[in-house]
């Protein structure tokens, strides 16, 4: 009887502690899933996993960014859940009090936050390098070291001057750790959209390829400082063009000389032998000059029906043009600018 008693008691202590520690444990296997982890009483922040990066990566940077609180919790669950085995590159965004569930299950998605990039205002390939991956994971010199192969610009269907004709000026959205080769096929796709059967068809009207519209942009866009000016300047040169004259537009003599400091065109800069010299080689250089904008481009496209055949900037400096059909009212305004660059001591 005694030993009966003695069996129901062990039998109830046992129920008790499993209960109690099964109790404990789903408190604390809950406390893993759902109690926040992350940045607890803090702010968002970005958690950056580079190329290559393997779990234990994962792990010191979470700790070393001050991400988690529990890293013992978080590479518990990341391997119950198998992360561990699927660790994916990228910029993720974690916000203040996440918890570990939803963190894993972004990061074995691959849900990144998209990286916005922008591009304008450039003269050079290194300059549009630089603001391209200037917050990307990727650096400029492997943007460009793809840029510059000599197989690039042909598999594209440019040569290594007209190229960069490829690359429109906007903003655009990728992922923090697109690879150069996948950025520059993504460009393609932006310039294949861009010049969609509206422009392509005002392009035509011209007699002229999407190529050496943006040329005639890129030297339109380096020639005024003003944009509601760029639809005047462009018939202009479209006019030039039409008559087989030189285009002569000072720009192209700058970028032939190389020396992007020069404030006033000389004579001895017209002597440059450079396909870029647009005093000594008739019709447009073999490449733009910059990167020219959308505005730019479309003013070629959409530019002003006119007569005029001369211009020359504006005495008072505004950054506007005296525009002109005859060579003599030419050099009255080109006199007048010359008095003034004169009196403002600009003698290069």
């Amino acid at each position: 009887m005694q030993f009966e008693m003695d069996k129901r008691k062990i039998f109830v202590l046992i129920m008790v502690v499993v209960t109690v520690l099964l109790s404990s444990f789903t408190f604390y296997f809950y406390q893993v899933l759902y109690a926040p982890n992350f940045l607890v009483e803090k702010s968002d922040k970005y958690l950056f996993i580079p190329t290559g990066s393997d779990f234990p990566d994962v792990q010191k940077i979470v700790y070393d960014e001050g991400l988690v609180n529990n890293a013992v919790a978080f590479g518990m669950l990341a391997k119950f859940m198998k992360y561990d085995e699927l660790v994916k590159p990228g910029k993720y965004l974690i916000k203040k009090n996440e918890t570990n569930l939803k963190v894993i299950q972004k990061l074995r998605a691959g849900n990144q936050e998209p990286v916005r990039i922008t591009f304008n205002n450039a003269r050079l390939i290194e300059d549009v390098a630089e603001k391209l991956t200037a917050n990307l994971e990727i650096g400029p010199k492997q943007f460009l070291k793809i840029v510059k192969d000599s197989l690039f610009a042909t598999s594209y269907g440019f040569d290594q001057e007209t190229y960069r004709c490829m690359f429109i000026p906007n903003t655009y959205e990728v992922y923090w750790d697109i690879s150069a080769e996948k950025l520059i096929e993504r460009l393609h796709k932006e310039y294949q959209r861009f010049w969609n059967e509206a422009r392509l068809a005002k392009a035509k009207a011209l007699g002229m390829d999407p190529v050496q519209v943006t040329v005639l942009a890129s030297i339109v866009q380096a020639e005024t400082a003003h944009n509601n000016e760029s639809p005047k300047v462009a018939g202009l040169y479209l006019n030039r063009l039409r008559r087989n004259m030189l285009l002569q537009a000072d720009p192209t003599l700058v970028y032939a000389s190389g020396d992007f400091t020069i404030k006033r065109v000389l004579n001895i800069h017209k002597d440059v032998d450079s396909p870029y010299n647009t005093y000594k080689y008739l019709g447009l250089p073999p490449g733009p000059i910059n990167f020219p904008s959308i505005i730019s481009i479309d003013a070629v496209l959409n530019h002003e029906e006119h007569n005029f055949i001369y211009m020359c900037a504006k005495e008072d400096f505004s950054g506007y043009h005296n525009f002109s059909a005859s060579l003599r009212q030419h050099n009255n305004n080109a006199r007048k600018y010359q008095q003034a660059l004169n009196k403002a001591k600009l003698f290069k």
